[in-house]
């Protein structure tokens, strides 16, 4: 079933016409009936008003004026033997019998009803006749005519049907809108103003398993942050340990440097499970302001210029100012795990170049590097949490945790934004596009 709407419409019709055909029928039956009682009555009638309109016991002979081509009579003596007088249209010999009452008879190529009375006053038979198939078509003009109404309400019915089905539905069509208008990070109750009786177990218990969502996105909120904040103490103390151990087993030992790597990266992933809980839609969808998305950059690439001089890299950045609506913590993540990814993964000595540009209606950000590059089938799939290309055991070496591209994503998502993967303009790598909606 497509529409209820239409479902019920259908239905509606289906019901209506076959109740109205079935009391057609009825209806047309029994009105032919009456119609024939009413015209043998007529015959009957116009027989006996002919009886008393020729009350002389000598009448004249001859043929009378004639009225109309579809009716006739006649007038005969007691013994049927001489035709005293008759319309200019009847014929001049008994048709049928001259008994009382209907008959019907052939005459002129045509069925007659004709009406037999017996005039016991001056004894005669008196016959009138009328044709059959002009009583049928005149009572199926008086019936049809009757019985047309009925048929034309039937699309005025439909239209009816349709307008009251479309306003008893208007609470489910408001419903299913506010249903499809809410936003992934929307789980606050379904509200309607007058919710009919049929609708309130529906309404109810989608504003039921919404709480029942929105508590259990709260608890895994709460408990990914303070994990990740209770966390970070243990982490400080084994640096500390490790610190010590360093002192004594020397800077060269491989179990230390393991050691080392092991908890960069569980520090590493600590610090993205908090990004990622901060750049949640409900935190920072609230604090939106203009953003200078090339100025940002700038303060990016000097704050971690560091990593960039450590391994020898050229970072450039090109473009203009250009001002975002958006969230400046999350962006500046943003900017972070895009630039983190492109120092980690591009060699000692390669190249990275950051853009920003100012387009028709979007601002468009650019970071590409001259690394080993993601295989285009891999594009999408680096966005789900914990991905990595080629594992856990990355063939640069490099630590990580697969979240990096997964907050990207997020944070896009977060800023109505659209973003891109492709190769790099470097001659080898990736490169990532990004295109923000621009200020309004």
């Amino acid at each position: 079933m497509k529409s209820i709407r239409l479902f019920l419409l259908l239905s509606l019709l289906a019901t209506i016409t076959l109740v109205n055909f079935v009391a057609l029928l009825h209806g047309y039956q029994s009105s032919m009936e009456r119609a024939q009682n009413l015209f043998d009555s007529r015959l009957e009638s116009t027989a006996r008003l002919i009886a008393s309109a020729n009350s002389e016991q000598a009448i004249q002979q001859g043929i009378a004026e004639q009225q109309t081509p579809f009716t006739y009579f006649q007038i005969w003596d007691s013994g049927g033997k001489q035709l005293l007088t008759r319309s200019r249209n009847a014929p001049e010999f008994v048709t049928g019998e001259l008994s009382e009452g209907f008959h019907e008879i052939n005459f002129d190529s045509y069925r007659w009803r004709n009406f037999v009375y017996r005039d016991q006053h001056l004894n005669r038979w008196i016959v009138v006749a009328e044709r059959i198939d002009v009583r049928y078509s005149l009572a199926e003009e008086v019936v049809l005519e009757s019985l047309l109404p009925i048929v034309i309400a039937i699309p005025v019915a439909a239209l009816i049907i349709w307008l009251a089905v479309g306003i008893g539905l208007k609470p489910l069509r408001q419903f299913a809108d506010q249903v499809r208008g809410k936003r992934a990070d929307d789980l606050s109750p379904i509200q309607l103003e007058r919710v009919p009786y049929e609708l309130m177990t529906v309404v109810s218990n989608t504003n039921a398993l919404l709480g029942r969502l929105d508590d259990a996105f709260h608890r895994e909120q709460r408990f990914a942050s303070d994990a990740a904040h209770e966390l970070r103490t243990p982490i400080s103390v084994l640096k500390v340990h490790l610190h010590n151990l360093k002192q004594r087993l020397g800077e060269g030992d491989e179990d230390v440097a393991l050691l080392k790597a092991g908890i960069e990266r569980m520090g590493h992933l600590i610090e993205q499970i908090l990004a990622l809980y901060r750049t949640s839609p409900d935190q920072a969808s609230a604090r939106f302001e203009a953003v200078d998305l090339y100025k940002l950059a700038q303060t990016v690439i000097a704050s971690d210029f560091v990593n960039f001089e450590r391994k020898q890299q050229q970072i450039s950045l090109d473009g203009e100012h250009a001002v975002i609506s958006g969230n400046r913590f999350a962006l500046e993540t943003l900017l972070q795990n895009l630039l983190s990814n492109a120092n980690k993964y591009t060699p000692t000595g390669g190249e990275i170049r950051v853009s920003v540009r100012q387009l028709e209606k979007t601002v468009e950000l650019k970071v590409e590097d001259s690394g080993p590059g993601i295989p285009a089938e891999q594009y999408q799939r680096v966005f789900e949490r914990f991905y990595r290309v080629h594992g856990d055991r990355h063939d640069s070496g490099e630590p990580g945790c697969g979240l990096g591209l997964t907050i990207v994503s997020h944070i896009v998502d977060l800023h109505h934004a659209r973003i891109q993967l492709g190769p790099s303009s470097l001659g080898q790598g990736l490169g990532v596009s990004i295109e923000f909606p621009g200020e309004n």
